[in-house]
């Protein structure tokens, strides 16, 4: 999460330290097509193609974004419409203040925003032995247990890959987390489930006295935790922030509702973008809680009744609602979310959405060929690098939806 990798869902090993080495420390600075590699090429401004010699080659460029962290009252939006002919100027993407998002969608359109707040989910921990760990929660709190992944000694300003292992523990082993004791009760490779001794409002309170948010080495400032939320955020189930929605500010809200688009909202418990730990990042998405209310739900079936467009703020929004209506039915109620959205598959619920800004490569860039030709997304990228756009969880995003 935060402004750290290129969002949601992790980088590959092979890619996570290019992302990361862009602007260390929080300096934003942008590492354009080819410089990673020291190969000197152009990049053609509508296509995105590499062209070398005035020739434009078959190989897609490689397109890294700058990481600075945005104003949530400044970040820009590049359009991407999925259809239509791509030779015609309303194909090619487009970049506009998000605060322009309510005359971007249409009257009679619907958006839903996953309304979790971000835990403070990172915490510190010791062992009986007195060895020192960091535990980041994966998922909400749920009657005194906690889940979620182990760290070795160290902080978000050493990259998560290169952080030392965790010192060892077993199941029925007594710890200490945010200063209270509790109990190893299941263990696979660093994956944990404690369960805290003692009163769940004294928990509570631990968490948010000792606990930050989970953070990575792009930004070596420590994040406050109310930087993290949206402006709408209810119960504390997200890991790391649902950061779609972070440049919803209530002015863009209503201004959205003026407009005649209707907010929805659901619940989704959006876990860890990365463990550092190449099996683990690979399985990510791990299966994650959501809940839908009824009046989502209706106000889905209202919205596509009368021909209206479903849009998504964020994928954790679009995963939720897919896990929802697999059948093509849209149910309201509690469940877990195992989908893996890629290219191949195509949304059954979910019309368009607002996302972060991700390149190829990234896992999440493949969830958002789901909604666009990848092509198109690469042309985006090229588009918002010129511009000097920001991705991560902090940057700039993106809006993809249908004309």
């Amino acid at each position: 999460m935060m402004a750290a990798r290129v969002h949601r869902y992790a980088v590959p090993p092979s890619r996570r330290d290019e992302a990361h080495a862009v602007g260390s420390g929080g300096a934003g600075g942008v590492l354009r097509t080819g410089e990673a590699r020291g190969v000197a090429r152009d990049v053609d401004e509508v296509t995105g193609a590499v062209r070398r010699g005035g020739e434009v080659a078959d190989e897609a460029p490689e397109v890294v974004l700058r990481t600075d962290e945005v104003s949530r009252h400044a970040v820009r939006l590049v359009i991407v419409t999925p259809g239509g002919d791509p030779g015609i100027d309303a194909a090619l993407p487009r970049i506009e203040p998000f605060a322009a998002l309510p005359r971007l969608l249409r009257a009679g359109d619907l958006v839903v925003v996953n309304d979790a707040a971000t835990l403070p989910a990172s915490l510190a921990g010791r062992t009986a032995e007195g060895s020192v760990f960091e535990l980041r929660l994966s998922g909400p709190v749920e009657a005194g247990r906690l889940f979620g992944v182990l760290f070795g000694p160290g902080d978000h300003r050493t990259r998560t890959e290169h952080r030392p292992p965790p010192p060892r523990v077993q199941e029925g082993d007594r710890v200490t987390i945010a200063g209270m004791a509790a109990t190893v009760v299941s263990l696979a490779g660093r994956r944990v489930e404690l369960v805290v001794r003692g009163d769940q409002d004294a928990l509570w309170q631990a968490l948010y006295d000792g606990g930050v948010p989970v953070q990575y080495a792009h930004r070596s400032d420590r994040l406050p935790l109310w930087s993290v939320q949206t402006a709408y955020a209810g119960r504390p189930w997200a890991a790391e922030m649902p950061s779609a929605g972070r440049p919803l500010t209530w002015d863009t809200v209503l201004g959205l509702r003026r407009a005649g688009i209707a907010v929805a909202s659901l619940t989704h418990a959006a876990g860890l973008s990365s463990t550092g730990d190449d099996a683990l990042d690979r399985a990510l998405p791990w299966p994650e809680r959501y809940e839908i209310p009824r009046r989502t739900v209706a106000a889905i079936g209202e919205t596509r009744a009368r021909g209206g467009r479903v849009i998504a703020v964020g994928t954790s929004v679009v995963r939720a609602l897919e896990a929802a209506g697999q059948d093509g039915e849209l149910r309201a109620g509690s469940g877990i979310a195992t989908l893996r959205l890629d290219v191949g598959y195509r949304p059954r619920i979910v019309s368009g959405l607002v996302s972060g800004l991700h390149v190829p490569g990234e896992s999440h860039f493949e969830l958002l060929s789901a909604f666009a030709p990848a092509d198109r997304l690469r042309r985006a990228n090229v588009l918002a690098a010129q511009h000097g756009l920001s991705s991560h969880e902090l940057g700039d995003a993106c809006l993809i939806a249908p004309a």
